[in-house]
């Protein structure tokens, strides 16, 4: 995976990351600004990036992948961005491990949010003081409100945050090209 490119897909993971779990957004500037670096790296220093064939592959392919979940209410704008820029930035080859750990860890999130909402877990773990005290902490912090407030009565999986995680792994592990 080349390295410029590598560079601006994890810088682009980690604003992604913070902002989506805080105010469950992906900002369109931030993939504005990674999606014209990718370019930009392309035409100034080709062999720093996947190569124009390979990006432009990815970024259609991430945008046919994920735009149907879009389209029927399961996905944000944002995230199917994202997906498209990512595709670009580390080509069409990336998009197959990325979707899979974020979607791995969206079921993960899923799951124990149903579970919690549902009372699944024992009364042992739901009457624990450290998990009460927690779970205090967590809903009624400045910190809690302000992310509440941020987020506008936006709702849902943080999936771009999860997009995020799993391009750390994938450019750090070299998932894709291994």
């Amino acid at each position: 995976m080349p390295p410029l490119s590598a560079s601006i897909a994890v810088i682009l993971g980690l604003q992604v990351i913070y902002t989506d779990l805080y105010a469950r957004r992906a900002p369109n500037r931030g993939l504005l600004a990674a999606a014209m670096a990718g370019i930009l790296t392309m035409l100034v220093l080709p062999s720093a990036s996947t190569g124009l064939a390979d990006a432009m592959a990815g970024l259609l392919l991430g945008l046919v992948l994920l735009l149907p979940f879009h389209l029927i209410g399961w996905m944000g704008a944002g995230d199917v961005k994202l997906f498209s820029v990512l595709g670009l930035l580390l080509g069409g080859s990336a998009l197959l491990p990325l979707w899979i750990i974020a979607s791995l860890l969206a079921g993960v999130h899923a799951t124990a949010w149903i579970a919690a909402k549902n009372r699944v877990f024992p009364d042992f773990i739901a009457n624990y003081p450290p998990a009460i005290r927690a779970y205090r902490f967590v809903n009624e912090s400045e910190l809690s409100r302000k992310m509440k407030a941020s987020r506008k009565g936006r709702r849902g999986i943080p999936y771009a945050a999860y997009l995020g995680v799993a391009t750390l792994l994938v450019v750090f592990t070299g998932i894709s090209h291994g």
